[in-house]
């Protein structure tokens, strides 16, 4: 006798097999949290420096494109200096955080004043750079790495960079395009040979 008419001479109910949940990641809720707070321009006409604009795109252990990470951005100003340091002019607050999501496409611009030279808790000083955090989905946890630029010179002296392997380095310089001029490109490689170079806390 079959296990259903066991249960229907027993005057049970028959118990259905029920598919498989399908599989979901972690998020993503960006749009729905974040999309009022998202800002890609950080430039003003009061804040001094030279405008520049980082566009890129963030890819997947596949070199798909990722069309829903968030990107999180803290900078200095032109001087070098973050705003929770002592400024010698007057600078908005909020001047120095940027958060972009990247697109159907995977990809992401932000336009924002190129950032001076770093006092490093040495006597060095490092290069211009850009934090950057990413969000995205199945990722519990924030990524953490740097934008630096390509052209430069403080790069070769910049304590953070030399700590890197040589030919890893690559992944955190944002290239200059030399057709637009304070125009940069810098993608992201979540894993694989290219793989971007993420820091630990």
């Amino acid at each position: 006798m079959t296990e259903q008419k066991n249960h229907e001479s027993l005057g049970e109910a028959v118990p259905q097999i029920l598919s498989v949940t399908t599989y979901q990641t972690v998020g993503p809720y960006f749009k729905i949290g974040l999309e009022a707070l998202y800002r890609d321009d950080l430039t003003k006409p009061d804040i001094p420096g030279q405008v520049i604009e980082i566009a890129g795109t963030v890819f997947d252990a596949d070199l798909t494109p990722v069309p829903d990470a968030v990107l999180e951005l803290w900078q200095a100003d032109s001087f070098g200096r973050y705003t929770d340091q002592p400024q010698k002019k007057p600078f908005e607050d909020s001047f120095g955080f940027g958060r972009v999501p990247t697109n159907e496409a995977g990809r992401f611009r932000v336009r924002t004043i190129k950032p001076g030279a770093v006092q490093a808790e040495t006597s060095a000083r490092q290069a211009p750079h850009i934090l950057v955090s990413i969000f995205m989905r199945g990722l519990l946890y924030r990524l953490i790495t740097r934008i630096y630029f390509s052209d430069e010179p403080g790069n070769a002296d910049d304590p953070v960079l030399r700590s890197i392997e040589p030919r890893r380095r690559d992944s955190l310089l944002a290239k200059a395009d030399p057709a637009q001029p304070h125009r940069y490109e810098w993608n992201v490689f979540l894993q694989g040979e290219n793989e971007t170079v993420f820091f630990d806390l």
